[in-house]
C-alpha cells in the first residue's frame, strides 16, 4: 500500500507543496519532527520536514525543492499517484516554551520549515517575527501563510528586488538594533546558520538551528547523519534535527556535506537522460 497524493502545487521555482494521505504519520506529528520517503521501492531515501498535518483528515504537508534526482522524480509525480515509503514522525519535536520576542529566520528554502515551528511558538505566547531571506523576489516562499501566523514578516533579497537588500544576518541585525530579542530559530544554507550564530553568540542569544546532513535510514543504526555538537559526535536523525547553534561544528558539517556531490551529479544526469529517452524533458521546476 502507498501513500497517496492528495494535492500538489508548485509554490515557485522547482518549489512544490504535497497533501499526502498518511493518517498515523499526522496523528503523531509534533513541530520539528519529519519523514523518510522513497518514491518508489529501489529509490533512494530522503527526509523531508512535516509542514502541516490535519489529523482529523489523515494530511501530511511536505514542501520540497527540486534540487536532486529523488526530489526532482517526486515533484514529476501527480496528484492521485502513491508515494512507496512514508515513515515518520521521525527526530525530537520543537523546544517550544514562552521566551518572549523569538526571531525565526527562513533562509532560502529553509522558510518552509518554519511554518510548524512559528504556529507553535504564537501558540505559546511568544510574539514572534519572521525574517525570509531569498535570492531574488520570485525566490520567496510562504510570504502570506507567514504573515497569517506570526507577529511581523520581513523580507530580505540578495538583490534588492523585493524588501530589504541584503542577507537574512542584516535583517536580524536590524530587528536585534531597536528590540530585545529573547531567541532565535534559524533554518537554511549551513553558512547563513553559522553566521545567525556568530551574530547572537556575543549577546548570548538562545539560538536553535535544525540541520539537514546526508541521512539514511533515519533511525539512528547508519550514522551518516553525525555531527559534532559540543565537542561530542550527535545523530541528526534521532537526537535533532535542532540544536544549539552556538555547540553545532559548522565546519565540519559543510564538509560533510560535500562527500557525494560527484556521484549526486552523476546519478542526476543519468536520470535526466532517463527522461529524455522515455520523451519527458525536466525543464528545472
Amino acid at each position: 500500500m502507498g501513500y497517496k497524493i492528495l494535492r500538489k502545487e508548485i509554490l515557485g521555482p522547482g518549489s512544490k507543496l504535497m497533501e499526502i494521505y498518511a493518517p498515523f504519520v499526522a496523528k503523531a506529528a509534533k513541530p520539528g519532527q519529519f519523514i523518510v520517503l522513497r518514491v518508489h521501492e529501489k529509490g533512494e531515501r530522503i527526509p523531508l520536514t512535516i509542514a502541516r498535518t490535519d489529523r482529523e483528515k489523515g494530511v501530511v504537508t511536505i514542501i520540497f525543492q527540486e534540487v536532486g534526482k529523488t526530489t526532482i522524480h517526486l515533484g514529476l509525480l501527480k496528484k492521485g499517484d502513491e508515494i512507496a515509503d512514508f515513515v515518520g514522525p521521525l527526530g525530537k519535536p520543537t523546544e517550544i516554551e514562552n521566551f518572549g520576542t523569538v526571531v525565526a529566520i527562513g533562509g532560502g528554502f529553509g522558510t518552509a520549515v518554519l511554518l510548524p515551528m512559528v504556529t507553535a511558538l504564537k501558540k505559546a505566547g511568544n510574539r514572534v517575527i519572521t525574517i525570509i531571506g531569498a535570492r531574488t523576489k520570485e525566490l520567496v516562499l510562504l510570504e502570506q501563510e507567514m504573515k497569517a501566523l506570526v507577529d511581523e514578516v520581513l523580507i530580505t533579497t540578495d538583490d534588492g528586488s523585493y524588501g530589504m537588500k541584503g542577507l537574512v544576518t542584516d535583517g536580524l541585525k536590524f530587528i536585534m538594533g531597536k528590540e530585545k530579542v529573547d531567541a532565535v530559530y534559524a533554518v537554511g544554507p549551513v553558512p547563513m546558520m553559522k553566521a545567525v550564530a556568530d551574530m547572537t553568540r556575543e549577546p548570548r542569544i538562545k539560538t536553535i538551528v535544525s540541520l539537514n546532513p546526508i541521512m539514511v535510514d533515519g533511525t539512528g543504526m547508519c550514522g551518516a547523519c553525525r555531527v559534532e555538537v559540543g565537542g561530542k559526535t550527535k545523530f541528526a536523525c534521532v537526537d535533532g534535527p535542532e540544536f544549539d547553534a552556538h555547540e553545532v561544528n559548522f565546519d565540519l558539517l559543510m564538509k560533510r556535506l560535500k562527500m557525494y556531490r560527484e556521484e549526486e551529479k552523476r546519478s542526476l544526469e543519468l536520470f535526466k537522460k532517463q527522461l529524455e529517452t522515455e520523451g519527458y524533458i525536466w525543464h528545472g521546476g
